[in-house]
């Protein structure tokens, strides 16, 4: 950022900072009869101590995800709604392409019982389902890990591998390329077919499509003619109907 860019960025801060502090005063001036609206201050990319998130440009970042710290995402990849990704304690690396889908969490230790530092380290075109858990794990290019499952310090999940989903894997476990481990504990299941190993790929490309629709619509602006025509059908809809 540049000194012009630099002082754009201070007074748009100072702008926004006045109006808040004006409404602050007027619902003061208003005393008990004031409307409390609280809005949220949520930041999608937030810096922790001197460390900040490096997010490629065409990587997708829903506007409910939280990157915290230091967190590299990179190019096509996309962090998808209610996701937060911690790297606050250590470093949290994306690779290009993989998709870290709705309410996932990523973590990272400092350390643990053993003693161990373990960042979360995330391949390219790798596929993170919903609710899944990783924290200070390896997931090494073209895996897959299933929806709620969870990965503790020190997983390497190989390429070309699959956590199903639901699976609880136990620190330090290997999980070999062309498998599928689950259950609680995650043991090993079969071997992956070839026809399953391309639908890692695809699942991959798939989320990338995807994401680019969902960051074409948020960027959009809200319509509010649109949007009020959405507010009535749904009145009208809830009206009783006259016997």
């Amino acid at each position: 950022m540049g000194s012009l860019g630099r002082a754009a960025y201070t007074v748009g801060f100072w702008i926004r900072e006045t109006g808040q502090a004006m409404d602050r005063l007027g619902s003061r001036l208003q005393g008990n009869n004031f409307f409390k609206q609280q809005l949220s201050r949520h930041r999608t990319l937030m810096n922790v101590y001197d460390k900040t998130p490096e997010v490629a440009k065409d990587a997708f970042v829903a506007p409910s995800a939280s990157i915290i710290g230091d967190v590299k995402v990179g190019a096509g990849s996309s962090i998808w709604y209610g996701c937060v990704m911690r790297g606050d304690v250590n470093s949290i690396s994306i690779g290009s392409g993989t998709n870290i889908q709705d309410h996932s969490l990523v973590h990272v230790a400092k350390s643990n019982l053993p003693g161990k530092v373990h960042p979360t380290v995330i391949g390219s075109n790798v596929t993170v389902g919903h609710s899944a858990i990783l924290h200070g794990c390896t997931v090494e290019d073209e895996a897959f890990v299933g929806m709620k499952a969870t990965l503790l310090d020190g997983v390497v999940v190989e390429k070309h591998a699959m956590v199903a989903a639901g699976a609880l894997v136990r620190q330090d476990t290997r999980i070999p390329a062309g498998e599928v481990w689950g259950g609680n504990p995650a043991k090993f299941l079969r071997k992956l077919t070839d026809k399953e190993i391309a639908f890692i790929a695809e699942s991959a490309a798939n989320y990338k499509s995807l994401a680019e629709v969902h960051a074409t619509k948020n960027a959009e602006p809200l319509d509010k003619t649109e949007f009020l025509k959405v507010v009535q059908k749904k009145a009208n809809a809830d009206k009783p109907l006259v016997q």
